[in-house]
């Protein structure tokens, strides 16, 4: 394995011009999503980890520690776009490489050690050819498997033949994730090693002592694609029968694409012939190479995987995820062919004197195979859960009602900047990008404390806040209030006829103010917020305005 540390960091930093030394992080969707994800720090330099940024910090904890840090956005196509000049230069080395992802390189170390004298001359090869040729520092790990072969890269070590499943024995089973071909797929590897921790499998070690059997049985293919990584073993069993033919698409583009967009669209309809390929035979594949070639190219020619010109012949393997892991669906083929395309007309057009416009000959070819091909394991859908299926169906049946209701029939909640609990929500139309709301990252004094209520009614309920004599509590301008809450009213019913919606307060936090907009003419908005915890269960976040008391929300 050939690691380039911190790869989207370096893309980054090289998309946007900016030297090295730099402190910076990258800013993207954290596994597992949630309404922070686009300001969650998911990669770090050198240079900032230095001054205690981490992956994991939000935006602003990373600013504290760093204020001087550079904050670039995540870009999946700009990070493999980048790598292609890394792929070309251990190339140069080592013949038929994979690109496991963007940073990350697998490469057949056998013949090539042999030809350079030992693996470590092969590693110092690999290095150097790397650096010389894009200035960018890289790792070699040499270990039997996948697994162990990544993160012997991130040590830069060579793993003695054998000594995998002692190498990895003592590792946390959270190190699986850095095996992930596809970030897709990171989510499900680390939720399954969180429930392995939980039940006492706290080690790769651990989880290669069960038996096969079993683990198959209790996680299903995802438990015994962990498994033979952590014994060192391949990513795949050998296969117990005629090894299946590979599979290809090929398409002319006629006339041949001037732009790669235009090509992406080619690839979108190969992608889809190709799994539909592997669908129907119930097939899965361990690699995918992806071929072009631009007008006036030779099929018979030498010229395979260099200059985007005239006449080139391009081509590059990807390494796919086991089924188990998130698999190779039709819309990862065609990112993945989008990415390898910018890749090498970037990169063909930076040897060329740095044009601007990276297409230097249109592709006049484009075809997909998929190679590695064995029968894919039955897999049996959840009754719930991501894996049943449920939210692709229902993507499905809210596009369909939007056909026959229009755009703005459907919508959804996206998360925005504001302080009160309707001001940070706003309705945006199903399967559209929002962009316009206010943004929820930046400060906003005086917002309402976490945790967020969890339901608002469609219109504020009239309530009462009343003491322990019966009398309406009331809040003044300094914040003082004419007696502790000791009930509460909705709906405008009154404590002392012994209304049913009257319900004694068990605990309450505030008040505390807030002053939107003081300085405008219409004097802005202010209003009073407090907390209350009634003996029913209930829990309601009340607000003062003009000294009427009104149900904002309520929590779970």
């Amino acid at each position: 394995m050939l690691w380039v540390p911190d790869w989207p960091v370096v893309a980054a930093l090289a998309g946007a011009g900016l030297d090295a030394h730099v402190p910076a992080a990258v800013l993207g969707a954290r596994s597992g999503g949630g309404s922070s994800a686009g300001h969650t720090v998911v990669a770090v330099s050198a240079v900032a980890r230095a001054q205690g940024v981490r992956r994991g910090m939000r935006r602003r904890q990373a600013q504290e520690r760093c204020p001087e840090v550079a904050l670039l956005a995540a870009d999946d196509a700009r990070d493999a776009r980048e790598f292609e000049p890394v792929a070309l230069a251990a190339e140069t080395v080592v013949a038929g490489l994979e690109v496991a992802r963007p940073g990350l390189l697998l490469l057949p170390a056998g013949g090539a050690a042999r030809y350079h004298g030992s693996e470590l001359a092969l590693a110092q090869a690999l290095v150097g050819a790397v650096a010389a040729r894009t200035g960018h520092e890289s790792q070699v790990g040499v270990a039997d498997g996948l697994l162990a072969a990544v993160l012997a890269a991130r040590e830069d070590a060579v793993v003695p033949p054998g000594g995998s499943a002692a190498f990895l024995a003592g590792r946390p089973v959270g190190e699986l994730v850095h095996a992930v071909c596809d970030p897709a797929g990171v989510a499900a590897v680390r939720e399954a090693a969180g429930l392995w921790w939980r039940l006492g499998l706290r080690t790769l070690g651990d989880l290669a002592a069960l038996p096969a059997a079993s683990v198959q049985a209790r996680f299903g293919d995802l438990g015994a694609w962990a498994q033979r990584l952590a014994r060192g073993e391949d990513l795949r069993p050998p296969a117990r029968r005629r090894i299946e033919e590979d599979l290809a698409v090929a398409e002319e583009l006629d006339p041949p694409a001037l732009r790669v967009d235009v090509a992406t669209f080619a690839a979108r309809r190969l992608a889809t012939a190709l799994h539909d390929l592997l669908a129907v035979r119930g097939l899965a594949c361990g690699r995918l190479r992806i071929t072009a070639r631009t007008a006036g190219a030779d099929l018979g020619g030498d010229d395979v995987g260099g200059d985007a010109g005239e006449g080139a012949v391009l081509e590059r393997v990807w390494r796919t995820d086991d089924a188990a892991a998130g698999g190779m669906s039709a819309a990862r083929i065609t990112d993945r062919v989008r990415w390898q395309l910018e890749g090498w007309l970037t990169a063909a057009s930076a040897r060329r004197g740095g044009e601007s416009d990276p297409v230097v000959a249109p592709i006049a070819h484009l075809a997909l195979a998929a190679e590695d091909v064995v029968p894919a394991t039955t897999h049996q859908p959840g009754l719930w859960g991501a894996d049943a299926g449920e939210g692709e169906r229902a993507r499905r049946a809210l596009g369909r009602v939007q056909g026959l209701l229009g755009g703005h029939a459907v919508l959804t909640v996206e998360l925005q900047g504001g302080r009160g609990p309707r001001d940070r929500v706003r309705l945006v139309p199903f399967g559209t990008e929002g962009g316009a709301g206010r943004d929820p990252g930046l400060p906003w004094p005086g917002a309402l404390p976490s945790p967020a209520p969890a339901g608002l009614p469609d219109e504020p309920v009239p309530a009462r806040v009343l003491d322990a004599a019966g009398h309406d509590v009331v809040v003044d301008a300094r914040l003082a209030m004419s007696g502790e809450p000791a009930a509460v009213a909705c709906g405008g019913g009154r404590g002392a006829d012994g209304a049913r919606d009257v319900a004694a307060v068990t605990g309450w936090a505030g008040p505390w103010p807030l002053a939107e907009r003081w300085w405008s003419a219409g004097g802005g908005a202010r209003r009073v917020y407090l907390q209350a915890v009634l003996d029913d269960g209930r829990a309601l976040l009340l607000a003062q305005t003009g000294g009427v008391w009104q149900v904002e929300a309520f929590y779970d």
